[in-house]
């Protein structure tokens, strides 16, 4: 079953994040992740949600999302997006309600 991993992001140092969606694609293909939202214009359609940048990646299990997570791998640029962002992130099982 596949899980999503859905974050939130503000962005408060424009060039450090930049180098980060630089680097972070070969990681996430590389846990066998793809990128269905990553950015792009958003707009409220209830409640009030402030419009910052939105990133959904799509895993093929749980288990493979938080093995990208918290991958030796990732850390330095989790780190990286950590120190040019403020960020919210989730991962949620793709499981029919």
């Amino acid at each position: 079953m596949a899980a999503l991993l859905i974050a939130d992001i503000e962005v408060t140092d424009p060039a450090r994040y930049e180098e980060y969606q630089r680097q972070v694609p070969a990681y996430v293909a590389a846990y066998d992740g793809r990128f269905v939202v990553r950015g792009g214009r958003s707009q409220v359609l209830e409640g009030t949600w402030p419009t910052r940048r939105v990133v959904v990646i799509e895993f093929p299990s749980m288990t493979r999302l938080l093995d990208f997570y918290d991958s030796v791998e990732y850390a330095p640029l989790k780190s990286l997006r950590m120190h040019a962002s403020d960020s919210r992130i989730i991962a949620v099982d793709e499981s029919p309600s």
